[in-house]
């Protein structure tokens, strides 16, 4: 089954920040949580904007360290939380290296993106994704092939080594040409 991975372009996004506005508001969010975050990072291009959530890992930390298997890897390689098995512990959000797991101070449990499934299933885009007014945030599915060079899974100096959990998002750098 090919699996689903977002993919940014850095050249594109004006870091408008209106994928993590459609995030929050999609998931109802109080003020100062966020699945989604808009960043600014310094690259060998200049400054730009990265679009960060979730990167619902090949192997994912949250699942591994979870002691009541409140997470979930569905077929398509998103990763899913399951709020009524947490019992709040923060394993997960320790775990994470991406940051993307915050422990939600009115429910007493973790919580994170969940690639909007529930959207997704209704022939959908992700909030993020159909708020992004650049096209630079998209949905794909990998079919198993090398990205191109200027494609990567980390930002240098930015992200953590991607062999630690193999995250399924993909970066366009700006080293040659568009996607």
């Amino acid at each position: 089954m090919k699996q689903y991975f977002f993919f940014h372009n850095l050249d594109t996004c004006v870091g408008c920040c209106a994928c993590q506005t459609a995030c929050k508001d999609h998931n109802n969010l109080p003020p100062g949580s966020f699945f989604r975050r808009v960043v600014e990072v310094e690259t060998e291009n200049g400054v730009r904007f990265f679009s960060a959530s979730c990167g619902h890992c090949e192997k994912p930390a949250c699942l591994e360290v979870c002691p009541n298997q409140a997470y979930e890897k569905l077929p398509d390689g998103t990763v899913i939380h399951h709020p009524g098995r947490c019992i709040g512990c923060g394993k997960c959000v320790w775990s994470c290296p991406y940051g993307a797991i915050s422990l939600s101070t009115e429910k007493g449990v973790a919580q994170k993106c969940n690639g909007c499934v529930s959207r997704r299933t209704a022939g959908l885009e992700p909030a993020c994704v159909a708020a992004c007014v650049n096209g630079s945030l998209q949905l794909e599915k990998t079919d198993g092939r090398c990205p191109p060079e200027e494609v990567s899974d980390t930002i240098p100096g930015v992200l953590p080594d991607p062999s630690l959990t193999k995250p399924r998002f993909r970066v366009y750098l700006g080293r040659g040409g568009q996607k």
